[in-house]
């Protein structure tokens, strides 16, 4: 029993690629290093791809067969530098296997010279596959499609399917999912490869085919349909022109890409960066993407320490408040990304209506309300206590600079949640991207407001009220 546990273990924690890497450089015959290595899987094989040498590349190139290692591209996630590696004749005929999607984007890295020279010396059918997907721009559905599906006339019988889902299977290993289309080549629905199996020879195709398929346009922007996409589990979604001609589908795996690439961009966004960086990257063009944004964050730093100058006596008499001023901002600098944050979320939804935005927008001033609330009793109380034992301060004194704490705390957690709610609002109605409205600048608007919350109320009540 122990040595089956340790044998599964041994299993699960397996270094595949430390393995292979390990084969390529022991030197072994062509023939053996070959036969070892078709035992691996090539999502492995590509990890071990980036930690070979130049030379030890090269040997893996000649040894392994074409179509194996157009799979392993396929798992790279760049293939720029290791497609270039490759003799002419061998990179064309790899971009001919690998998804349209990974071609296309390795191409528009290419100078355009050299990627027409590419595409001309390709065979006619994915050279008109790529010339097709290039006419799309980058942010539309059409530029990430594939060609990869199975397709088939709505006029045949469920026998007459079979075999042509046989004959296209040779081409296109995306079968689970067939696709549909009348004799001018508009999509008229899809069925499912288990429907199909099961149904009866001499049956007609329309009564297994899902007609309500989801499917989407190729200009649509990816922004736009992304979050409907999510929706759906299905394998793959076909994508149609403007006359409902099927073109190509987003398979399961280009969907979660632009799902990841979303999200990669959206945080990139909320750092306050204009799109996703990375090691990579040249200093000049990462100091070109934060600068912008820095220098605005600079000048409304410049004014929140303004307002800080405009209360300076306040400062001078009480100079104790500055203790917990860091406190205040801080939490109405979270709370405001929060709010950011379930706004944009909700915003994706491009059919929300006025009334939902109204409503969101007392939601959250709710939380910030209540939120703050509990924790301006919480401030009032304990700070009130530590100025008492620990800074031995009058009891006036203490819970006076404990309560103008928790009420600052309390208003700028109901602002900042307001402002959190509505700034990006705001920027979705100016058709500027709401994610731009990002965690630094929010944070530098609500220490605007928590700064005028907290010094203004220490300026009436403890020194115009209390006299203290």
């Amino acid at each position: 029993m122990n040595e089956e546990i340790m044998k599964e273990e041994s299993m699960q924690y397996h270094d595949y690629k430390e393995e292979i890497i390990k084969l390529i450089k022991d030197n072994l015959p062509p023939k053996a290093l070959k036969n070892a290595l078709s035992e691996y899987h090539e999502n492995d094989m590509a990890q071990a791809l980036e930690a070979l040498t130049k030379e030890e590349r090269y040997k893996l190139y000649n040894i392994i067969d074409i179509d194996t290692l157009a799979n392993i591209f396929e798992y790279l996630d760049d293939i720029s530098q290791y497609i270039s590696e490759l003799p002419i004749k061998k990179r064309i005929t790899i971009l001919e296997k690998i998804e349209l999607p990974i071609a296309l984007e390795y191409l528009r890295t290419l100078p355009k010279d050299e990627r027409s020279s590419l595409i001309e010396l390709m065979n006619d059918e994915v050279k008109a596959e790529l010339l097709l997907a290039s006419t799309f721009d980058e942010d539309e559905i059409g530029s990430r499609m594939s060609t990869n599906y199975i397709n088939i006339p709505i006029n045949i019988t469920v026998k007459q399917a079979m075999k042509e889902l046989v004959a296209q299977a040779a081409e296109n290993d995306n079968i689970s999912t067939i696709y549909v289309t009348d004799e001018d080549g508009v999509f008229m629905g899809a069925i499912d490869l288990k429907d199909l199996i099961i149904a009866r020879n001499d049956n007609s195709l329309e009564s297994i085919i899902k007609s309500s398929y989801p499917y989407v346009y190729t200009n649509e922007l990816i922004d736009n349909c992304i979050e409907d996409l999510k929706d759906y589990s299905e394998d793959s979604i076909p994508v149609l022109d403007q006359n409902n001609i099927l073109k190509g589908v987003l398979s399961a795996s280009d969907l979660a890409q632009l799902i990841d690439d979303e999200m990669s961009e959206d945080y990139a966004r909320l750092a306050g960066l204009s799109s996703e960086e990375d090691l990579n990257e040249p200093l000049k063009q990462s100091i070109v993407k934060r600068l912008p944004w820095l220098i605005v964050l600079l000048g409304l730093g410049l004014i929140v320490s303004s307002v800080v100058g405009i209360f300076e006596h306040v400062v001078e008499h009480l100079s104790l408040i500055i203790c917990f001023q860091s406190l205040v901002l801080d939490m109405a600098g979270n709370v405001g990304t929060q709010s950011l944050a379930i706004t944009i979320r909700v915003l994706m939804d491009e059919q929300i209506e006025f009334k939902q935005k109204i409503k969101l927008i007392l939601k959250e001033a709710k939380v910030g309300l209540c939120n703050g609330l509990l924790l301006g009793m919480l401030s009032f109380i304990f700070i009130g206590l530590y100025l008492y034992f620990f800074k031995q301060q009058t009891v006036l004194m203490s819970f006076s600079i404990s309560f103008c704490t928790g009420a600052a705390l309390l208003i700028a957690m109901l602002l900042s949640s307001i402002s959190g709610t509505c700034i990006p609002m705001i920027f979705k109605k100016l058709n500027i991207d709401p994610a731009i409205a990002s965690g630094p600048l929010i944070t530098t608007i609500n220490d605007l407001v928590a700064v005028i919350s907290y010094y203004g109320l220490a300026w009436i009540l403890l020194i115009n009220i209390l006299s203290l």
